[in-house]
């Protein structure tokens, strides 16, 4: 029973180019029916991940299982997993319709059958009025629903997005986003998704695997990754946050006090801290500190050095002692932004809201 939820199992997997490790050795699971989004900078190891689930290239170690069933040996046509490209790889010569039904004929589907599969995933789509048309009377979002489409025809039980998004523009990226999450809860299928824009991970991902230096930094929900990160890395990658040096005055299993550049000493949850270290880094996202009429917690006092309005925040950057914080605050209607360079304010910092990070 246990097997049947996971749709996929990377089993100490690596991959080595040459004297290159691109993937160090990996063991984690996807589950059926999850958005599992795959998540890092350039040359992470990423799309070398998805690459091998695929069949476009075999792991140097370890094991890849679908569905319980080792897919080592199958060539990348018979694993029951498609993949949609960034660059959608439409054929060009072919209308949409052609273009769906054509890997649906390879497999031997009889006509009617296919006939009525294409018109399914055109409707599916929301592109059945476009039917006779050709990619290149399309638009980067209709070629790309059209991409997802052919993907979709022949019932796989897996499919692997390869940054499907990042040729769109940001308004059509939003909305693809949408429908991308509405189309995995559709369809009930398991989304494999490789990204490197963290706000699309964390919009869309059921759990998100965070990969830097080809290594997994860590696994968890959209909400785990964000308030609770592993590490500086993560921290850092995911979302914007203030990281100061530390002093560690005293710590248990979970918590730990530390004397802080802004003159002050903060307890606070830790990670990866050890018995006997006396540094750390404390990370303070700057939505996450209050500012004057909402400070609380630890109270500081500051100066204004920057301001930088942004539509729906004003960013600010306060002196505080020997340190600069970043701080967001919400441009809500009733409430003007008045702070200018050279403003004192109060800033509140919560303990809860920050982290101490040992690495």
């Amino acid at each position: 029973m246990e097997t049947r939820n996971k749709a996929v199992e990377i089993r100490q997997v690596s991959k080595t180019f040459g004297r290159h490790q691109a993937l160090e050795t990996v063991s984690f699971d996807i589950r059926d029916n999850e958005f599992f989004t795959l998540l890092g900078p350039s040359g992470c190891g990423k799309t070398t991940l998805l690459r091998m689930i695929a069949g476009f290239e075999e792991p140097t170690t370890g094991q890849i299982l679908l569905h319980g069933q080792s897919i080592q040996s199958l060539p990348p046509h018979r694993r029951r997993v498609n993949t949609v490209f960034q660059n959608y790889a439409l054929f060009p010569h072919m209308t949409l319709e052609q273009n769906i039904a054509y890997g649906l004929e390879n497999l031997g589907w009889e006509k009617k059958r296919r006939q009525d599969r294409t018109a399914e995933m055109l409707e599916l789509v929301h592109m059945t009025a476009f039917a006779l048309r050709k990619p290149a009377q399309l638009s980067g979002g209709q070629r790309q629903r059209i991409a997802l489409a052919r993907a979709l025809a022949p019932e796989p039980e897996v499919l692997l997005l390869d940054e499907p998004l990042s040729a769109l523009d940001l308004k059509l990226r939003q909305a693809m986003r949408e429908e991308l999450r509405q189309l995995q809860r559709k369809t009930g299928l398991t989304f494999v998704f490789v990204t490197h824009d963290q706000e699309e991970a964390l919009d869309m991902s059921d759990r998100i695997c965070v990969l830097g230096d080809g290594r997994i930094q860590q696994i968890g929900t959209p909400r785990d990754i964000y308030e609770d990160p592993a590490n500086r890395f993560v921290a850092n990658f995911i979302g914007e946050t203030n990281f100061f040096d530390v002093e560690i005055l005293s710590l248990d299993d979970t918590t730990a006090r530390v004397r802080t550049p802004m003159g002050i000493e903060m307890t606070a949850g830790h990670r990866n801290l050890e018995r006997g270290q006396k540094e750390a880094t404390l990370s303070l996202r700057p939505e996450k500190i209050g500012l004057d009429d909402q400070a609380g917690g630890e109270i500081v006092t500051g100066t204004v050095t920057g301001v930088n309005y942004l539509g729906g925040f004003t960013h600010y950057v306060v002196r505080v002692g020997e340190a600069d914080l970043r701080v967001s605050r919400r441009n809500a209607a009733g409430r003007p932004t008045t702070l200018v360079e050279g403003s004192k304010v109060r800033l509140g910092l919560q303990a809860e809201a920050a982290r101490i990070l040992g690495t």
